[in-house]
């Protein structure tokens, strides 16, 4: 099956590095859709027919710049990855030859060295924990914490459901993206938080499950060396509060009636 892979960009210097690598280790058919949110990168773009470069000419955010990698594509699978990652030897493959119809799978994830472009020897993340939690006294919101008893309980396994994920790279069938998650919404939202919390709840809610798959792994900038860029939106913190509350009205009763008793938390 074909991939398409999604990179939705704004002025990150590390999107050349993310091109090659998803090159470099891919092992079938691949295309790449980068969405260039009302910007043009310094260094140009790796001349490839695998290659499709889209400039929104209005600032739109990562939401719609994900939409519009999606309805570009043309493969049989979607990939969205952030635009400072690097990718194991034959990642596609890994992921491609267990994908369920009904799934939502991130690889395992480490930290990565963007300066050297090397993966950084910190800790794996593998299985991972929906949970809410507090942003300031008054603003909760969902986030993806490591889940150590998990891990424990399943280190010999390598493909199983997980509860969530940091949202850095991600697979699901194009099927899927059409019938279920059709896309991502900015109103409520807004244009950049929250996306994998919108994709895990729909996907929950027909009956999907989100998966974890150890066979391969993607490495994603480590914090300490900065974010160059704002995810191409001028987002204040106001309006992520805003955001993030309109997640938990949307789908905290859902996540506190269904989710939590399904997995025992």
């Amino acid at each position: 099956m074909k991939l398409s892979c999604i990179v939705p960009s704004y002025k990150d210097p590390s999107l050349h590095k993310t091109i090659d690598s998803i090159l470099d280790n891919a092992v079938g058919e691949v295309e790449i859709n980068v969405v260039l949110d009302a910007y043009w990168p310094i260094q140009q773009i790796r001349d490839d027919p695998r290659i499709k470069v889209l400039h929104l000419g209005k600032n739109r955010g990562m939401r719609e710049a994900i939409n519009a990698g999606v309805l570009m594509s043309t493969g049989d699978v979607l990939m969205r990855t952030d635009e400072h990652c690097s990718f194991a030897k034959g990642f596609d493959k890994a992921i491609i030859d267990a994908l369920e119809d009904d799934q939502i799978v991130t690889p395992t994830r480490y930290e990565l060295d963007v300066v050297n472009w090397k993966r950084m020897s910190d800790p794996a993340v593998n299985f991972t924990k929906l949970s809410i939690q507090s942003v300031s006294d008054t603003v909760k919101k969902f986030t993806a914490v490591p889940w150590k008893a998990r891990d424990e309980e399943l280190k010999d396994v390598m493909i199983a459901e997980t509860m969530g994920m940091q949202g850095s790279c991600w697979f699901m069938k194009r099927s899927w993206w059409d019938k279920v998650i059709v896309g991502l919404q900015t109103e409520g939202y807004g244009p950049l938080i929250q996306d994998s919390t919108e994709m895990i709840f729909k996907t929950w809610k027909a009956g999907g499950k989100m998966m974890l798959n150890k066979n391969t792994w993607h490495a994603h900038r480590h914090r300490k060396f900065g974010r160059k860029h704002n995810n191409g939106t001028s987002e204040n913190p106001a309006n992520q509060d805003a955001g993030y509350q309109y997640a938990i009205d949307v789908w905290g009763g859902y996540y506190n009636d269904v989710i939590k008793p399904k997995w025992k938390i």
